[in-house]
């Protein structure tokens, strides 16, 4: 489970990062302050830090400077947070070692999106992403094997590849055309029910915790705590 580092002075903008994150599966430590964040650093190293620009005690291009200076934390990502909007102010934030730059105010589904982009092209929570959770259900990718509430679950093929389809875009709808296409293929000529019948058993064996996924009416669906 990859951990993030939300380094944000405005308590409101910082819950709601903190809890968007955390409900797609991220372990979250969240600063107010640069000198607690540099604190963590020398603790634990995070898989990508959110940091806003405009902080009490330091400025945040300035901690990105010192970001690309160490050699345990060169690489991390670094997704830059301001109520700036102009192109300038973007430019320098990118070129002194940000990945990436957004403006206040701004979307969940955005930011959420923004984060698992940099993840995957960072490559660091490859080894983490082995084994998914959400919430209480744990999928296994090496093992090929799911628990919930660390009693096994035991899941058809199908079943297995549509949770672990759910729980890799956790918190973003996957709709059911690329459903179908990812877990029964592009030929596939059913019934789009077929889908549905999966999802019902798919809820059942996972008992009281089948409420993480989610029916978004005539589009698809999403598993989120």
């Amino acid at each position: 489970m990859a951990l993030i580092y939300v380094v944000e002075d405005d308590k409101n903008i910082q819950e709601i990062e903190t809890f968007a994150l955390k409900n797609v599966g991220y372990r979250v430590e969240s600063f107010s302050l640069a000198e607690a964040f540099y604190g963590a650093l020398n603790e634990e190293l995070p898989d990508l830090i959110l940091l806003d620009v405009m902080l009490p005690d330091e400025d945040g291009l300035n901690i990105v400077k010192k970001l690309r200076l160490r050699e345990d934390t060169v690489t991390i990502p670094i997704l830059m947070v301001t109520a700036k909007s102009t192109e300038i102010d973007k430019v320098k934030g990118l070129d002194i070692g940000a990945d990436d730059y957004m403006t206040k105010p701004f979307g969940v589904m955005e930011l959420i999106s923004r984060v698992k982009a940099l993840l995957r092209r960072s490559g660091r929570t490859q080894e983490r992403e082995k084994v998914l959770r959400l919430g209480p259900v744990v999928l296994d990718t090496e093992r090929h094997a799911v628990y919930v509430r660390d009693v096994p679950c035991e899941l058809t093929y199908k079943e297995y590849e549509l949770l672990k389809l759910l729980m890799t875009n956790a918190g973003i709808v996957t709709t059911r055309e690329v459903i179908l296409d990812r877990i029964w293929g592009t030929d596939f000529e059913g019934e789009s029910r077929t889908l549905d019948m999966h999802i019902k058993t798919l809820r059942q064996k996972l008992k009281e915790d089948g409420s993480l996924i989610k029916t978004i009416r005539n589009v698809g669906y999403m598993m989120n705590v």
